[in-house]
């Protein structure tokens, strides 16, 4: 995860990055102990926040966007607060970090 997320997103040139959608797990589930093939053991779980996710960001499976894209969509769609729904039964959510990483986004530029 470390490799796609520090190395590549938030890498200088990380906003040029190509990213799909996918409906299933994907690169940055790799390493998790929970996978299980192409699932999770908690996948309705990550089902239902997947889908509340997508439909906040106007996404489907096999969209493709530049990770710029996708924050620029995340700024314009997910205000402060939204992660306690969006989020909820997350196991992150409770540790704050996304709150975190959202209020960042909102104050770039």
């Amino acid at each position: 995860m470390a490799r796609i997320v520090v190395d590549t997103l938030r890498a200088p040139t990380g906003d040029a990055t190509e990213i799909e959608v996918v409906g299933s797990l994907d690169d940055i589930c790799a390493p998790c102990p929970k996978r299980r093939g192409n699932l999770c053991q908690s996948q309705e779980k990550i089902e239902e926040i997947d889908t509340r996710h997508a439909k906040a960001l106007s996404l489907r499976p096999g969209d493709r966007l530049t990770w710029g894209q996708a924050k620029a969509r995340m700024k314009s769609s997910v205000k402060p607060g939204d992660l306690s729904q969006l989020c909820k039964g997350c196991q992150w959510l409770d540790l704050g970090l996304c709150e975190a990483a959202l209020r960042d986004l909102l104050q770039e530029d």
